[in-house]
């Protein structure tokens, strides 16, 4: 997590009591008091631990009637607000708390239910007391199950007895009694223990560190506030009517921005939480913090100040709000109370004062790098860019910056450099690219195309609309693989889709996610309001999108050309596996021009990659890695006798041995006989190519609350690649079989 990109779902720190609370909070708080005495199955009799119960703020009930009338008029279903949406408000409210049923009770549960259908009069009315009472005994429970585990790690655990232990609850009833949730809780703490046991971790260690663990559980519940509470419940009622729409909470709203335009004005740090503290876990090359060098990894921070204010101790925060203090405009000065890496706890902090600048997230940007080998008795050269979002700085674009950021531009300034360099081909690589900019995706297919359809999207009342690259002319020509995985999703997937369709390149992998809608997001603070309360985003599902080929990537996602072993299956993961995602569709073809040049040679292309991962070590790791899977993919216990879980352990420490011994003999002996001649050289600059959508709200094709996000070059990761290898591989043969038949005619 970053002082410009913390992804992080929870927001500010537990300050209710020192704001000004106006009659109608104060009327919310004592009628949900009322409603938590009266109710006499949430009894805090029981309660070993006093917890202070959170209520909604008066801007939370503002916001809920914003959401739930823009919802309504302006999402691709139209949901009827009623008692079927309540219900699996619900459900997704209680599992989003408590999935693995382990802490709330049978009884807290049979009280909840007078909830379940009452949910939708809430929203219309925004009355949040349902939730923040269902949060305030989750949190209890919490609590109650911390004070449980600390005291039961002081006493001893018999190892020589066979009993299992249910790691995966999601499907049991739940827990009668105090007493069945207790022996839950002690198998669990037992599974604990003995996983550091077989560490050959000694008992005053282990003791020590479980005690850490659940006393951090536990000031993690006690940080909780209502804004927390709040995002949980406005985001189960958005993807109860459909997975990809979501409220942005005004922090979340601030990182998403920020990782679609790669920059933040801060000081450049990445920072973790360590116990109670907050740490520095490296620093961001070129921003203010490494240009003043006096911040290392490490290092812990004690305090924040702004300018010569006061400083503001922050151990023990959560590392968003520590995250929100250190971050500024560009040209302010932030002080940091400084534990060095190397100090003892009892030392004294160092003073650093720092100017904050905007800092360039260049890891997040597109990377290139060359593979090069040889097969089919010649050298090959292969150009790889890596690109893990479709980002656009749409502020600095609607502001006219000649300068902003663009996955286009980018790519396009990689591609020159490639070109520079003379590679053979090109791999566009999509892995982890969860999507982004609707128009990105249209803009980087224009790259590789001669004007022409690229996505057509439908909206709501069955309109039909071709985007089409409107720009002549075709910045690379050469033969081109793209690679994929199951987590390539929406912008990834029209990308790769038209890149399929049109003949261009061939796609290479893992079947794609299946995300085939658009989402618009609506800025709420533009809403007319009396509030200067800000209140945040909502990402709404407004339109599906479809392949020019007529056929939708819903559910079905990308397949590609040529198919990958994988051990991801997409019934487990992907948009077929999420209960209320929009079903599968089609519309009539776009009008485009097709070459089957490459369809020509998939035969002979996909021969040559059987034989090749036949007796490839990685790949028959990767297939014993999959058949280890499918046996174990349905357990749900493990045991808790000592003996069976060190032959378990041993099985799996020969596994892991085996597989580094054959991939160090497979890399010792040749292999594919590739090497990372260059790496890293993210883009700054490039020309002009993406348009905005409008100041209200912008189309993304993103998750900012879900989607993956990698961080960092992936520069080690290239070295040992060998699924981004056989894509170079599978690249050569198209080379190879073109040249043949060339050379025929």
């Amino acid at each position: 997590m970053t002082t410009g990109i913390t992804m992080n779902r929870h927001f500010r720190s537990t300050q209710a009591s020192l704001r000004r609370r106006s009659p109608m909070t104060d009327l919310l708080r004592g009628s949900l008091l009322l409603g938590l005495l009266a109710a006499s199955a949430l009894s805090f009799a029981d309660a070993p631990v006093r917890v202070e119960p959170l209520f909604p703020e008066e801007s939370q009930l503002r916001t809920t009637r914003f959401v739930t009338k823009l919802l309504t008029a302006y999402h691709y279903k139209h949901p009827p607000i009623d008692d079927e949406l309540s219900r699996q408000i619900f459900d997704r409210f209680i599992d989003g708390l408590d999935p693995n049923r382990s802490y709330f009770l049978a009884s807290d549960m049979e009280n909840f239910e007078q909830y379940r259908v009452n949910l939708d009069d809430a929203l219309l009315g925004a009355d949040l007391r349902a939730p923040f009472t269902i949060f305030n005994r989750y949190q209890q429970r919490v609590q109650n199950r911390v004070a449980y585990s600390k005291a039961l790690i002081d006493q001893e655990f018999d190892f020589t007895i066979d009993e299992e232990f249910v790691i995966d609850r999601t499907e049991e009833p739940w827990p009668a009694t105090q007493d069945e949730l207790n022996e839950i809780w002690r198998k669990r703490i037992k599974n604990d223990w003995l996983n550091l046991k077989l560490a050959d971790k000694e008992a005053e260690d282990i003791h020590k560190t479980l005690y850490d663990r659940y006393d951090l559980l536990g000031k993690r519940m006690a940080q909780r506030d209502s804004e927390d509470v709040f995002n949980a419940f406005l985001n189960s009622f958005a993807t109860a009517i459909e997975p990809h729409t979501a409220y942005l909470s005004p922090r979340t709203a601030e990182n998403f921005r920020i990782r679609m335009s790669l920059s933040l004005e801060g000081i450049g740090a990445v920072l973790q939480r360590e116990n109670d503290y907050t740490m520095i876990q490296r620093i961001v090359p070129g921003g203010p913090a490494d240009l003043e060098g006096t911040l290392h990894a490490g290092d812990r921070i004690l305090g924040v100040a702004q300018d010569d204010r006061e400083m503001v101790d922050v151990i023990g925060w959560r590392l968003d709000d520590v995250v929100e203090l250190i971050r500024g405009d560009k040209g302010t000065v932030v002080r940091l109370e400084i534990l060095a890496a190397d100090a003892s706890i009892d030392s004294a902090g160092e003073i650093v004062a720092i100017m904050r600048n905007e800092v360039r997230l260049e890891e997040q940007a597109a990377q290139k790098s060359v593979i090069e080998f040889t097969a089919n008795d010649a050298n090959y050269k292969v150009g790889v860019i890596r690109v893990p979002a479709f980002y656009m700085d749409f502020a600095a674009r609607q502001q006219h910056d000649p300068n902003y950021r663009s996955t286009t531009r980018d790519v396009r300034k990689l591609i020159a450099e490639l070109e520079e360099e003379g590679v053979d081909g090109l791999v566009i690589d999509l892995r982890e690219n969860s999507g982004g900019s609707l128009t990105e995706a249209m803009e980087l297919t224009g790259l590789f195309i001669d004007q022409g359809p690229v996505v057509q999207v439908r909206t709501s009342d069955g309109r039909i609309k071709v985007e089409r690259d409107p720009n002549p002319g075709v910045v690379y020509t050469g033969t081109m693989a793209v690679l994929v995985d199951r987590f390539s999703a929406s912008a990834s997937e029209i990308f790769a889709g038209a890149m399929q369709d049109y003949g261009r390149a061939l796609i290479v992998g893992e079947p794609t996610f299946g995300k085939g809608t658009v989402q618009q997001l609506i800025d709420l603070d533009r809403l007319p309001t009396q509030s200067n309360s800000p209140m945040g985003q909502l990402k709404v599902t407004t339109a599906q999108f479809f392949r020019i080929s007529g056929s939708s990537t819903q559910n079905k996602g990308v397949v590609p050309d040529i198919i990958f072993p994988t051990v991801i299956e997409g019934e487990e993961y992907g948009e077929s596996a999420l209960d209320n995602a929009l079903p599968w569709a089609q519309v009539e073809p776009a009008d485009y021009e097709a070459s089957d040049r490459l369809q020509a040679l998939l035969e002979t292309a996909t021969a040559r990659h059987a034989e090749r991962i036949a007796h490839d070590e990685d790949f028959l790791v990767l297939a014993e890695d999959l058949e280890y899977y499918e046996q174990n993919r349905d357990r749900t216990s493990i045991s808790l006798l000592e003996s069976k879980r060190q032959a378990e352990r041993d099985e799996l420490e020969a596994r892991r041995a085996r597989r580094n011994s054959l991939r160090t003999a497979s890399a010792g002996g040749g292999g594919s006989g590739q090497t990372l001649a260059s790496a890293g050289g993210a883009a700054e600059d490039a020309n002009p190519t993406a348009e905005a959508t409008g100041n209200a709200a912008d189309l993304v094709l993103i998750d900012p609350e879900t989607g993956a996000e990698v961080s960092g070059t992936r520069e080690s990761e290239l070295e040992n690649d060998f699924v981004l290898d056989e894509a170079a591989r599978v690249l050569g043969d198209l080379i190879d079989l073109l040249r043949r038949s060339a050379a025929v005619s």
